[in-house]
């Protein structure tokens, strides 16, 4: 099998900001981008992930979301308490941010702008794919594909997080690079839900590199008030008319699987993949099965 080509990262002035981004595969190649979650980096879609993706004939553009990684730090916004969010829950009184999906969704689309790239495949993972859902929505002529992996529609009536998932969200960052370590490898094994030890024993390599691109813990948390202050997407999903393909894990701690099911009811003709066994992550023993279905979705795309 031939290398993939491989553009290192750098920056592009998108939205008036910076955001790093990184190229795997052949420059005519169809443009397939990934958006990651909450308070995780590009790098969280794996390098291997990601030249695999790209063996199937795809140009994957993978990028740090603003308030993470290399890309630039935004300001404002206090630390989320547990005050603000029973108001949220027992009053609806709306969560303040400093910006909204909506502004990460822009992005998304002035990266494509930067690299003079018209149409693409779009696929989000979690808060990715609340970004990916909102492009679909307001951005439609840019869209060949949309896949939502492990994300909801806001719908306050889908089930919350588990309690342990919720302190997850909620606990104090750490600082040191040994606590980080630490704390990854605990966040990932309740994530995966279960037992998979390639991952394992990635963990400490994967923290290491996640520790020395930089922690922004106040980016996180803007992060989080933008997922909680964009509401709920359920009735702008049904002008979605991009193709759609939703993948939800049977046992996803973080998102629950009533998200998945939520957010392929809600968009006219979604196909759903329910994998199972899969918690709120992308495990190695399960890539072949994700990234089938990415690649037989996009091509379906295409050919239509």
């Amino acid at each position: 099998m031939n290398a993939v080509p491989h553009q290192p990262p750098q920056m592009a002035r998108a939205n008036g900001i910076e955001l790093c981004y990184e190229i795997f595969g052949a420059p005519d190649a169809e443009p397939l981008v990934l958006i990651m979650g909450l308070g995780a980096q590009m790098i969280h879609w794996d390098d291997e992930f990601c030249r695999q993706l790209a063996a199937r004939g795809f140009r994957v553009i993978r990028f740090d979301n603003r308030d993470i990684g290399k890309s630039t730090q935004m300001k404002g916004g206090k630390r989320l308490g547990g005050l603000e969010l029973l108001k949220l829950k027992l009053f609806k009184t709306p969560v303040a941010a400093p910006y909204k999906l909506y502004d990460m969704a822009t992005d998304t689309i002035s990266l494509l702008d930067a690299l003079h790239i018209k149409r693409a495949h779009i696929v989000g993972a979690s808060m990715g794919g609340m970004i990916a859902q909102e492009i679909a929505i307001v951005f439609p002529e840019r869209v060949r594909s949309l896949t939502s992996i492990m994300s909801t529609t806001g719908n306050p009536k889908v089930p919350g997080p588990t309690r342990e998932a919720s302190a997850l969200l909620l606990a104090p960052p750490v600082t040191t690079r040994d606590e980080f370590i630490v704390r990854f490898a605990q966040t990932w094994k309740l994530l995966r839900v279960g037992s998979f030890p390639q991952d394992e024993a990635l963990d400490r390599e994967r923290a290491i590199r996640t520790f020395e691109r930089g922690l922004h813990p106040e980016g996180v948390g803007r992060q989080l008030r933008a997922i909680l202050a964009s509401g709920s997407r359920k009735e702008r999903l049904a002008k979605v008319k991009a193709p759609t393909l939703v993948i939800h894990g049977t046992v996803d701690p973080l998102v629950r699987p009533e998200g998945g099911k939520d957010t392929a009811a809600s968009i006219p003709g979604a196909k759903l993949l329910m994998v199972e066994g899969m918690g709120h992550a992308l495990p190695i023993p399960m890539w072949p099965q994700i990234i089938d279905a990415i690649d037989k979705h996009a091509h379906g795309a295409s050919a239509k």
